[in-house]
């Protein structure tokens, strides 16, 4: 029997391209995309599509039973760097949709959860450099807040009431195919655009900030991998760890230059400067490694050709 899948937040940056690899895995009529209004009409029209309201428990209800839902891909939030300016709205929409979801699932209204964790959860007295699995967590943002507290949530719910959740701490996220969505590690996407349109770029973050990325292609392989995985080796029901490379933005700028030596890049350090400060430079996932055979493809180099050469289709 096929999975019936709804994926909540569709329309954002990981959304969008998690909806198109799950419908071509389970079939365009077994993969439901909703978001809180018709913002991506790539995702509109691609398929079955609903209006839903991530923080209305009803509004998610009725499209999992209109649906016959038994898996929920929860990708709704509000980012690091939005979130320090709404902290409130940020808190409700993260932590009020993830209790809907948890709480259908305790309900058995639905089978499997899937929710995100971010390198955000760590904080400023967490160790920087090949950041455990296992560690202090003191974050300093309000979106590494509810991220944390979501981490206890899910465990527990796995523990009281049996609910099969799954999730991964993803790092900062690099896609040519959406714009950037307000989180602190979007310079390394808006670079891309800049260096094509302009050829400068002012970033917001100083040259030598290291910090976890991985290509986009890499997270949704994670993110269907680890709920393709059996029961049994999700030994973490908290969060999992999840590495690729790290590179600071002079590393990226070089990446660049080796197919645009014209490209110039200055810095100016903004408020984000403080988030990035509080986040690992580099993140040990060896348990996401040997639980559920994680294991990821794109080099900074290869990142760089990909984005290069599909952005410039795009503006051209």
């Amino acid at each position: 029997m096929n999975s019936k899948i709804l994926i909540i937040g569709a329309c954002g940056q990981i959304g969008s391209e998690l909806t198109f690899r799950l419908r071509s895995q389970y079939g365009d009529e077994n993969v439901v995309a909703s978001d809180i209004s018709y913002s991506n009409l790539d995702i509109v029209n691609s398929g079955l599509f609903e209006i839903v309201d991530a923080k209305d428990y009803a509004s998610v209800k009725t499209c999992v039973e209109k649906f016959k839902i038994d898996t929920v891909y929860l990708m709704a939030a509000m980012l690091s760097a939005t979130g320090e300016k709404y902290p409130m709205e940020a808190w409700d929409l993260n932590m009020t949709s993830l209790f809907n979801v948890l709480n259908l699932a305790k309900a058995n209204f639905i089978k499997k959860v899937f929710w995100p964790s971010s390198i955000a959860v760590f904080g400023p007295t967490t160790p920087t450099d090949y950041t455990p699995q296992y560690t202090i967590m003191e974050p300093t943002t309000v979106y590494g807040m509810t991220k944390q507290v979501g981490e206890r949530w899910c465990e527990y719910y796995f523990n009281k009431f049996n609910v099969d959740v799954r999730s991964i701490r993803y790092p900062g996220i690099i896609s040519w195919k959406t714009l950037p969505g307000g989180g602190t590690t979007d310079y390394a996407v808006e670079i891309y655009h800049e260096a094509l349109k302009n050829k400068k770029y002012s970033c917001f973050l100083k040259e030598d900030t290291k910090l976890p990325m991985m290509f986009m292609d890499d997270a949704i392989e994670a993110t269907v991998g680890i709920m393709m995985a059996d029961p049994e080796s999700i030994k973490i029901r908290s969060s999992y760890n999840l590495a690729a490379i790290s590179f600071t933005p002079k590393e990226i700028a070089a990446s660049i230059k080796k197919h645009l030596p014209e490209f110039e890049i200055t810095y100016q350090p903004d408020y984000r400067q403080d988030i990035a400060n509080s986040w690992p430079k580099s993140i040990n996932d060896s348990y996401a490694r040997q639980d559920w055979k994680w294991k990821h493809k794109f080099s900074l180099d290869a990142i760089t050709e990909q984005m290069l050469f599909q952005l410039d289709k795009k503006y051209n």
